[in-house]
């Protein structure tokens, strides 16, 4: 301060020397203004100031050096001035944090009459959010001039008046405050007035004319002097008002106040019609002189008028107008006191209203908040929005209390500056469960009739990736038929992510085995957006019942999150292998074969019986026998399943000696496969039916040798495939559920032609397809869990299918 005041006192000394022009006083006051505000800068406070009148973009201080704060600093956190609901004629640098004048600063605009004009800005840094308090006092420069309302005045007095008489002139106004406004006035030589000037406070000084020397309207009739008004600048300025006195003559006693000085409190908003006070005076004179009558002042302001009425008989002020404590606190108003008489005598009087504050003002809520969303894993504690409160209401009507709405993951804490608080995080968010609170902040001054106010501020929670994509499944179990269309879906897989956008899009792949020694997932392919897996070969179910594979499904987040699933497929069976006859062979390879018999046989001899084999399974691998064609059908029967040839009666002499029976194969799928083989019967005498029988004998132990042999290959190969199964199998039920467990399981029997039986297992249920009571009609149909056989019987609808075990032949 002592720095201020040297260089106040050197300007002020320079100017006594010499009157430069008004650049130069700009010079010096910008010079002055740039050392202060660099007091002020440096100051833990944060105060700076700046004259009015000074050109746009002149420096008032730099905020980034005060917060310590380097530029690149400042360029990543960025920073902005806030200064409630107008734009402050101020702005700051975003390079460097300099604040600077933005626009032309009229102090009497700003401030109108105040002693000190205070903006008090805030600076707001963002990453993270800050908020400091900035001070910039608008000092006064003397740019106006005292003016009195109006150029001329008349005045009255009558040539009785006593010296010491004083007659209150109307005083002059000046925009400009502290010592630049008006500091005396001076009035023109003359040999009977002096001036009295009385200081009001508040930058007012209301000059009076005081009679010292009696009138004489014989002499002179009237005095014209000039009244002149000066500032406190350097050089002052002045405002010229010329007052003519007319002297009247007679009434020379004026109306006398019953009091000194008036003085009343009233409450704000008050109605109309409301008294506030009456005054009283009185005259000494007799009858016109002595009638008092009561006016304001003639210098009264606008709103004071406005605002209150005076009786002129009773001397009653009321209220006519609002009142509002928060627009002005204090009233002074100049009433007069006149009486009747041919030259009338007045007399002035000041009444003081003081008003009492109501609180009828609520308090304002102002948040500065986050532009963005805040993300799902900020900590508990992170600053998500600054808010300010304040009322126009003084004492406790405009201390405030502020709180938040319950259960919700935020609090409200006070700051070290009054009235501001912070609002942060309490818990950890999860957009999952919540993507978007409303904290409604509510207000509250202490006056006895409490006000309050309510701002809601909608906190947005922006998504991250932290949740894996889930399969609906887990494993898959799928069944699909053999000789599928490669290129075409078998199946379809699908996950779900409960975050949003990019972290919600969900791709997929099948995990491919890096060694190698899993080929067969060469042959799939997987669609990485819809999840459908698509066979690039055909599988055949008599290679491959069974195979498994892992999906892995990924989002596209950063960092990306997945999770596999096994998928488990059992392909079903087709009938789609022809039936092969294993006996008759003959030695070209046809199935023909001759059977000679004796013909003294009884019925029921056993001829011969046909033997086939049938690659598929279940209806499809399940062979019925029977004759296509025969020469006589009273000779020979066919049993249908096990496909024996047996003498129906004995025969006579009348019966052909050659028989040829074509037996007709054919198994039970929907679309059936069959194939046919003939067998010629002769009749023979015994004695050449034992010679031949040697002979067969011999060649029937060639031919059960070649059974023999492929029986042991098609038990082998079957044995191989059921032990895979069972291994297969238990690897599964090791790594599902229980509530999903199914097993598939084969076992071979062989009688003539080949026996399946099918077991599937379902949670406790346990089903067998087996043996040839089973109707040829039969399907196999998947359940609700692609696990369970159904076994409709089109030839036995009320009994039930029983199992049956074929042995060998």
């Amino acid at each position: 301060m002592d720095l201020i005041l040297l260089l106040f006192s050197h300007l002020s000394n320079t100017e006594q020397r010499r009157i430069e022009t008004r650049r130069g006083l700009r010079k010096w006051t910008t010079s002055l203004m740039i050392l202060v505000s660099f007091w002020s800068s440096s100051s833990a406070q944060f105060r700076y100031s700046v004259l009015e009148e000074v050109k746009e973009g002149t420096v008032v201080g730099n905020i980034a050096k005060d917060l310590g704060l380097d530029k690149a600093t400042l360029k990543e956190r960025g920073i902005r001035i806030v200064y409630g609901s107008t734009e402050p004629p101020f702005a700051v640098n975003q390079n460097d944090g300099v604040l600077y004048v933005d626009r032309k600063i009229d102090r009497e605009e700003i401030c109108d009459r105040s002693k000190v004009c205070v903006l008090d800005l805030k600076t707001v840094l963002h990453n993270p959010l800050e908020i400091h308090h900035v001070v910039v006092e608008i000092l006064d420069v003397n740019d106006h001039s005292p003016v009195f309302p109006y150029n001329e005045s008349m005045l009255d007095i009558f040539e009785s008046a006593l010296p010491g008489a004083k007659f209150q002139l109307q005083d002059a106004r000046d925009a400009d405050s502290g010592s630049l406004s008006i500091q005396q006035y001076r009035l023109s030589n003359n040999g009977h007035f002096r001036l009295e000037v009385k200081d009001r406070g508040e930058d007012r000084k209301t000059p009076s004319l005081v009679l010292e020397k009696p009138l004489d309207r014989e002499s002179v009739k009237s005095h014209v002097l000039l009244l002149t008004a000066l500032d406190g600048g350097k050089p002052p300025r002045s405002g010229n008002m010329t007052i003519i006195v007319n002297v009247s003559d007679v009434n020379d006693n004026p109306p006398v106040f019953s009091q000194e000085l008036y003085t009343v409190s009233l409450k704000e908003n008050s109605p109309a019609g409301t008294t506030v006070i009456q005054i009283n005076a009185t005259d000494l004179d007799e009858g016109s002189n002595g009638e008092v009558i009561y006016s304001f002042g003639n210098h009264m302001e606008a709103r004071i008028r406005e605002r209150f009425s005076l009786n002129p008989v009773t001397g009653v002020i009321v209220v006519t107008g609002t009142l509002d404590f928060e627009e002005c606190s204090r009233y002074e108003i100049d009433v007069q006191a006149s009486d009747k008489g041919t030259a009338t005598l007045k007399t002035d009087k000041t009444v003081v209203i003081n008003l009492v504050d109501e609180n009828d003002n609520e308090p304002e809520i102002e948040v500065t908040s986050f532009s963005h969303a805040l993300p799902e894993d900020s900590k508990p504690g992170t600053t998500v929005a600054l808010i300010s409160v304040k009322d126009a209401d003084s004492g406790l009507n405009g201390k405030v209390m502020c709180y938040i709405n319950q259960n919700l993951p935020f609090l409200l804490t006070p700051s070290l500056q009054n009235n501001v608080y912070s609002l942060v995080t309490k818990t950890v968010l999860d957009r999952e469960k919540q993507s978007q609170y409303d904290v409604l902040i509510i207000a509250k001054d202490a006056g006895e009739t409490s006000l309050s106010s309510e701002k809601n501020i909608p906190v947005h929670v922006s998504d991250i990736n932290d949740n894996i994509p889930k399969f609906l499944k887990n494993p898959f179990i799928f069944y699909i038929t053999e000789n599928n269309i490669p290129g075409e879906k078998i199946l379809s897989v699908s996950a779900c992510d409960e975050d949003e956008g990019s972290n919600a899009l969900v791709s997929y792949l099948i995990l491919r085995d890096k060694e190698g020694s899993h080929m067969l997932t060469s042959f799939l392919n997987i669609n990485s957006e819809t999840g459908d897996v698509v066979a690039l070969k055909s599988f055949d179910f008599e290679t491959l019942k069974t195979f498994q594979f892992q999906v892995v499904a990924s989002d596209s987040g950063t960092p990306s999150l997945s999770s596999n699933v096994t998928v488990n497929v059992f392909i079903l069976d087709q009938n789609d292998n022809a039936q092969v006859i294993l006996y008759p062979v003959s030695s070209n390879g046809s199935a023909e074969g001759v059977e000679e018999i004796p013909r003294n046989v009884n019925a029921g001899h056993l001829v011969t019986k046909v033997r086939a084999y049938d690659a598929d399974i279940g209806y499809n691998g399940w062979l019925l026998f029977s004759l296509q064609e025969v020469s006589d059908h009273s000779l020979f029967g066919l049993d249908r399943y096990t496909g024996q040839i047996r003498t129906l009666r004995s025969f006579t002499e009348t019966d052909e000696a050659e028989h040829k029976l074509v037996i007709l194969v054919k198994d039970n799928g929907n679309v059936s496969l069959s194939a046919t083989a003939t067998v010629i019967v002769k009749l023979v005498e015994p004695k050449e039916a034992f010679a031949a029988s040697d002979v067969k004998s011999a060649a029937k132990d060639d031919e059960d040798n070649n059974v023999t042999f492929y029986l042991m290959i098609t038990l082998g190969s079957v044995s191989v495939l059921f032990i895979i199964s069972i291994i297969v199998l238990i690897a599964m039920q090791c790594s599902k559920s229980p509530d999903y467990t199914s097993k598939y399981l084969q076992e071979t029997n062989y009688d003539g032609t080949l026996c399946h039986s099918i077991q599937y297992r379902s949670g406790d249920k346990r089903y067998m397809l087996v043996g040839p009571r089973m109707s040829i009609g039969s399907t196999i149909v998947p359940g609700s869990h692609a696990n369970t056989l159904v076994l409709p019987d089109r030839r036995r609808t009320s009994e039930e299918v029983r199992p049956w075990l074929c042995p060998f032949g």
